[in-house]
């Protein structure tokens, strides 16, 4: 069976890829089969990098919540172990909203734990 040289199947396909690796450096962005590379490569990145997205907003979220149960004079750790015995169930992302735009709820909430700290 002859070989395809200049199908459209063929030159589609590379297009496809060479306008994936539109604004690569140097030969990455033009040279098919450099720019091939370059591209599954790149997909596998933002494949990766999707899923780690998530646990670096969480890291954030903790961060944040630990900066202002600080200035209410508890750690974090403290203050999650509070909400867990005083049954209060919200997650991190809503505290961290808290903390940094409703002050006043963010403290009836860290004085929930520590009551529930206390007693438990």
């Amino acid at each position: 069976m002859p070989r395809a040289v200049d199908g459209a199947k063929r030159k589609n396909h590379r297009k496809k890829i060479l306008k994936q690796a539109k604004g690569y450096w140097g030969r990455r962005h033009s040279n098919y089969k450099t720019a091939k590379d370059a591209v599954t490569k790149g997909l596998s990145y933002a494949y990766r990098d999707r899923r780690d997205r998530k646990g670096n907003f969480r890291r954030i979220w903790i961060i944040r919540i630990n900066a202002a149960c600080r200035a209410e004079g508890i750690t974090y750790s403290r203050l999650i172990n509070g909400l867990l015995k005083a049954g209060v169930s919200i997650d991190r992302k809503a505290l961290a909203y808290l903390a940094v735009q409703d002050a006043a709820a963010f403290k009836a909430i860290v004085g929930k734990a520590k009551t529930a700290g206390i007693s438990g």
